[in-house]
């Protein structure tokens, strides 16, 4: 009997080399495992910042407009004299109002992706809508401060009844009932 021959293709690896080949795609696996831990600590500060999101913009930002708008824009504009700085008043208010619609709509369309990636979950979260957001606030936030706030001061600041009105309107906002006295 003669031995049989078995045909071997010049190009294909022997066994040997297949153990060799093997250990270098475990190797290259396992380069890329090194990575999770800071993946996961990624993943979980990603999760943490969609739950801080959801908080900051579902209440203090909600709530925050809502005082502008029922507190804030409308004592200023009772207090307001009429004519030009009425008028004045009336159109930053109604800017201003404006603004607040147009960022909650931005985040309202955004937020049920937040939401996935506050619970881990894959998301199709945009960095452009998220930046728009962020910018538009910001130039929101810029108009407040250099405009609006600095005019309901000197409005407000000429009767001290004014402006402690409108600190006992926010006061009792932020006051806590028990509801057994409701």
């Amino acid at each position: 009997m003669t031995p049989i021959a078995t045909a071997r293709a010049v190009d294909e690896p022997t066994p040997v080399q297949q153990f060799s080949n093997c250990h270098g795609g475990i190797l290259n696996g396992l380069h890329g495992f090194s990575e999770l831990p800071a993946l996961q600590d990624a993943a979980v500060r990603a999760r943490n910042l969609a739950a801080d999101t959801l908080k900051l913009l579902d209440h203090a930002v909600t709530e925050h407009h809502s005082e502008e708008e029922d507190e804030l824009f409308d004592a200023v504009t009772r207090s307001a004299r009429p004519g030009p700085e009425r008028d004045r008043v009336k159109v930053l208010v109604d800017r201003l109002t404006a603004e607040h619609r147009e960022i909650e709509d931005a985040w309202k369309r955004m937020r049920a992706q937040v939401q996935l990636v506050a619970a881990g979950k894959p998301a199709q979260l945009r960095a452009e809508a998220v930046k728009l957001l962020v910018e538009s606030y910001e130039a929101h936030a810029q108009l407040e401060e250099r405009e609006f706030l600095p005019l309901a001061a000197e409005i407000l600041g000429r009767n001290g009844n004014h402006m402690a009105a409108l600190g006992l309107a926010l006061h009792m906002r932020h006051a806590h009932v028990p509801t057994a006295y409701i």
